[in-house]
C-alpha cells in the first residue's frame, strides 16, 4: 500500500497549476458515447478514476486514446455491448453515469452496482427514476437493467439535487424525442462543463448554470473539441495550504467565477485570498481568526447544493479550522461518515468534538503534530496532507490510492511549492 512521507514546518511558495475537474471530466467522457463522431476533450486529469471510466469505455467498444499528457480522444463508432464489467464499476462511483447515455444510444444497459468513496450511503434512486420519467424500463436484479426503444422528453422534477442524477438525465434527455424539463437540477460547474460541451456537439440545452433546464431533443450528435474547467476543489485544497503554511501562492487559470462561496466561508476562518483575473493569489502570514456572528455567536460552516459550499470542500475547511483562532460548528448535511476522519485529526493534536455523525465543532488553533493515519477518502486524504503540512515533524499517510484517484501528481506539485513530501 503505497503511502506519503511527509515533513511539516516547511514555508511553502511558488505557483500551481490545477488540474482539470475529475467531476466534469467523468461524465464528458460517458457523453462520448452519445456521438459516433470523435470526441477530443483536453485538460483531463490524469488519474485512476479516469483510467478506470476509460477502461470502462474500452470495454463497451469504444475507441480511447491519449493525444497528449491530458488530451483524450474518443470514438464510439459502434457500442459493442451492454454489459457493463462489475469489478471496474466496482472501483468507481462515476461508473452510473454510463446508464443515461447508453440507454439513449443503444436502448439498454446492465449496470452493476457502482463503488466509490465510503462516506454513508450514497442512493441511486434519483437516476433511475429520472430514466423511468423519460421512458426507460427498469428491472433490478442484483444489479440495474434499463432498456427503452426510443425515449420521450417528459417535465421531470427531481427528488434530489444530485449531481450525477442531473447528468444522466441531461444525457438521455439531449436524445430523447421532444422536450424534457429537468427541474431541481444540480448546478455545479461540473454540470455546466457537461452542458456546454454537449451544446457544442449539437444538443439544445437552455438555462444553463440554473436549477431548471430545458432540453429540446435532436437525433443525433456531432463530435468536437472541448477543454474541462479547472477542479475548484483542489484549487481550494492550494488555497488552505497558501493560508496555512505558505509565503505566497499563485493558483494559475483557478476559474474564479466558481470560488464566491468559498470565499464567503473560509473567509469565516480568516484564510483570505485575492483574484486577479483568472488566476488566484494566496498571501503568506495571514492572520487566521474566526469571524464570530453578528451578535457574537459561534460561527456555523455548512454544506448545500451549488451554489453553496461545496461538500467535497468540508474536510479542507475543518483541518484550516483547526489552525484559526476561535470555535466553528461544521455541518455535514449530505454524508454520515465523511466526518469520522476527523479521529485522526484528533490524533494529531487538532481539538475537535465530533457531536454525531454530521456536525462537528472544532477549536484552534491546535498545535498539531507527526503521526502515521490513513487516508479514508480522497477528500479527508488530502485534509490529512494539509495537516501533515503544518503539523510539527514527520507524518505517514497510507492508503493514497484514495488521493490518487481524484488529485494528479499532487506530491509533485506540494514538492515544486518546497513542501518535504515523499511517496513510498
Amino acid at each position: 500500500m503505497a503511502e506519503f512521507i511527509i515533513q511539516g514546518k516547511n514555508r511553502l511558495r511558488g505557483e500551481v497549476h490545477p488540474s482539470g475537474n475529475k467531476n466534469a471530466a467523468l461524465p464528458l467522457l460517458a457523453a462520448g458515447l452519445l456521438t459516433d463522431e470523435p470526441l477530443v476533450l483536453h485538460n483531463v486529469p490524469n488519474i485512476r478514476d479516469v483510467q478506470t471510466m476509460l477502461k470502462l469505455l474500452h470495454t463497451l467498444g469504444v475507441s480511447t486514446e491519449w493525444i497528449g499528457p491530458n488530451s483524450v480522444r474518443l470514438h464510439a463508432q459502434r457500442v459493442d455491448d451492454c454489459r457493463l464489467d462489475p469489478a471496474l464499476c466496482k472501483e468507481i462511483r462515476a461508473s452510473i453515469l454510463l446508464a443515461g447515455p447508453m440507454v439513449a444510444r443503444v436502448g439498454h444497459v446492465l449496470l452493476p452496482p457502482p463503488g466509490g468513496d465510503v462516506i454513508g450511503r450514497r442512493r441511486v434512486d434519483t437516476h433511475f427514476l429520472a430514466l423511468r420519467a423519460l421512458g426507460a424500463a427498469l428491472r433490478i436484479d442484483g444489479g440495474f437493467e434499463l432498456s427503452a426503444q426510443q425515449l420521450k422528453g417528459t417535465d421531470i422534477m427531481l427528488d434530489e439535487a444530485s449531481v450525477t442524477a442531473t447528468e444522466n438525465a441531461i444525457m438521455a434527455a439531449v436524445l430523447a424525442d421532444g422536450e424534457t424539463v429537468i427541474r431541481n437540477a444540480a448546478s455545479e460547474p461540473h454540470v455546466q462543463d457537461l452542458c456546454h460541451c454537449l451544446n457544442r456537439m449539437g444538443a439544445r440545452i437552455r438555462h444553463v448554470g440554473s436549477n431548471t433546464l430545458k432540453i429540446e431533443g435532436v437525433s443525433r450528435l456531432s463530435g468536437t473539441d472541448f477543454t474541462v474547467g479547472a477542479d475548484n476543489i483542489e484549487v481550494t485544497s492550494f488555497i488552505v495550504i497558501g493560508a496555512l503554511c505558505g509565503d505566497g501562492i499563485w493558483v494559475r487559470n483557478a476559474g474564479p467565477e466558481h470560488l464566491r462561496m468559498t470565499q464567503l466561508m473560509l473567509g469565516r476562518l480568516g484564510i483570505r485570498f485575492e483574484i486577479h483575473g483568472s488566476d488566484v493569489f494566496v498571501p503568506g502570514d495571514q492572520s487566521l481568526c474566526v469571524e464570530p456572528e453578528l451578535d457574537g455567536a459561534i460561527p456555523k460552516i455548512d454544506d448545500s447544493p451549488w451554489p453553496g459550499f461545496p461538500a467535497d470542500a468540508m474536510s479542507l475547511a475543518i483541518v484550516g479550522a483547526t489552525q484559526t483562532n476561535g470555535t466553528v460548528l461544521f455541518h455535514e448535511k449530505m454524508y454520515e461518515s465523511r466526518l469520522y476522519f476527523v479521529d485522526k485529526l484528533i490524533s494529531m493534536g487538532a481539538r475537535i468534538i465530533l457531536c454525531d455523525p454530521h456536525r462537528c465543532i472544532v477549536q484552534g488553533p491546535s498545535r498539531l503534530h507527526g503521526e502515521t493515519v490513513q487516508s479514508p477518502d480522497i477528500r479527508a486524504g488530502v485534509a490529512l496532507v494539509i495537516a501533515a503540512l503544518c503539523a510539527e515533524g514527520q507524518s505517514v499517510i497510507s492508503n493514497i490510492q484514495q488521493i490518487d484517484r481524484g488529485y494528479e501528481r499532487f506530491d509533485e506539485k506540494l514538492r515544486a511549492l518546497g513542501a518535504q513530501i515523499e511517496r513510498r
